[in-house]
């Protein structure tokens, strides 16, 4: 059997997209969004992970940078496999655990990225976000109120096995 010398190797193995976000929410179980200014549908803080970069470190980049909030990132509640789709290669992508925020006005976009930041619970704005992203803060919304481990998702639904 011939090996592939390791330059060969390495350059063949598969890539995949890797991204990580917040969640934030009220008390009152509302789920903080960011309206950005690149594509039609809303998100949560996050962005792409950077090469080097540990997802938990974009976490709290990606907060810092768009809202000017710097908090520690607390546990992991999804991991999502996100298919390709729409020209987008699949990717891995995870939800961590920001915390709540009570006060919202006290948060601007620091990026010209974000148009807008509200508090909405996920039934008024379906519309607005992409359905997996909807299906995948509705699994970690579920994670971070009953506590748990974290939920492994494709496309944003729940692993069961």
């Amino acid at each position: 059997m011939d090996l592939l010398p390791f330059d060969e190797y390495v350059a063949q193995l598969p890539r995949k997209r890797m991204a990580a976000g917040v969640l934030l929410r009220s008390v009152d179980g509302r789920i903080l969004l960011v309206e950005p200014s690149y594509k039609p549908t809303w998100d949560i803080p996050g962005g792409s992970v950077d090469a080097d970069e540990a997802p938990w470190t974009t976490a709290r980049r990606e907060l810092q940078e768009e809202l000017g909030l710097d908090r520690p990132i607390h546990t992991v509640l999804v991991i999502d496999h996100e298919h390709a789709a729409n020209g987008y290669p699949e990717a891995m992508v995870w939800i961590f655990d920001g915390g709540t925020v009570d006060d919202i006005e006290h948060l601007h976009p620091t990026d010209d990225e974000i148009i807008s930041v509200g508090l909405y619970h996920l039934d008024e704005v379906s519309g607005k976000l992409k359905p997996a992203l909807a299906r995948r803060l509705s699994v970690a919304a579920d994670v971070a109120t009953r506590g748990g481990p974290l939920a492994l998702c494709d496309d944003g639904v729940r692993r069961t096995s």
